[in-house]
């Protein structure tokens, strides 16, 4: 069994306009809804195998704040550069990509990205993610390059107006 948690980078500042996209950090609301939906995880017992971040500095930020309420080592975030303006077929080869002994896996990425591949993968069709959702999903399989639709679970979906 492999389980995947997608998770959409919280709220970010639009308030720099020196910065890249790439450098926006988290707003307030952002820096509040991370940790939430990380103690929403940690509420649910979750222990995580692997946490992975876009390298984004907004979907970082969100990783690192769910890493400490979780209890995963922020130092072991694997930040993949790909994940930035991934498209589904990207997400799908990361998914399948990843390492087989990490059986719980957090993903934290951008929309609309997220939301499509969600949909790609989940037998149940969601809206678009709101910030700082998180999706997850449960596989039916020993190898993470047999995910598929055919074999996955919808497991829960969160959001942090739900908390």
């Amino acid at each position: 069994m492999k389980t995947l948690y997608l998770m959409r980078h919280a709220k970010s500042s639009w308030d720099f306009d020196d910065l890249t996209d790439k450098e926006r950090p988290l707003n307030d609301r952002g820096r509040d809804d991370a940790p939430l939906m990380g103690q929403a995880l940690a509420k649910r017992n979750i222990q995580l195998d692997l946490l992975i971040s876009s390298p984004a500095v907004r979907a970082m930020s969100t990783a690192a704040l769910v890493a400490h309420e979780v209890n995963y080592p922020p130092n072991r975030i694997d930040v993949v550069e790909r994940l930035y303006r991934a498209e589904v077929p990207d997400m799908l080869d990361i998914v399948r990509g990843l390492p087989d002994p990490a059986n719980s896996v957090l993903l934290v990425g951008h929309n609309n990205t997220l939301t499509d591949f969600a949909n790609l993968l989940s037998p149940s069709q969601l809206n678009e993610l709101p910030t700082a959702a998180i999706v997850c999903l449960k596989f039916s399989c020993d190898h993470w390059t047999e995910v598929d639709r055919s074999n996955a679970e919808f497991y829960f979906y969160d959001y942090p107006k739900n908390q």
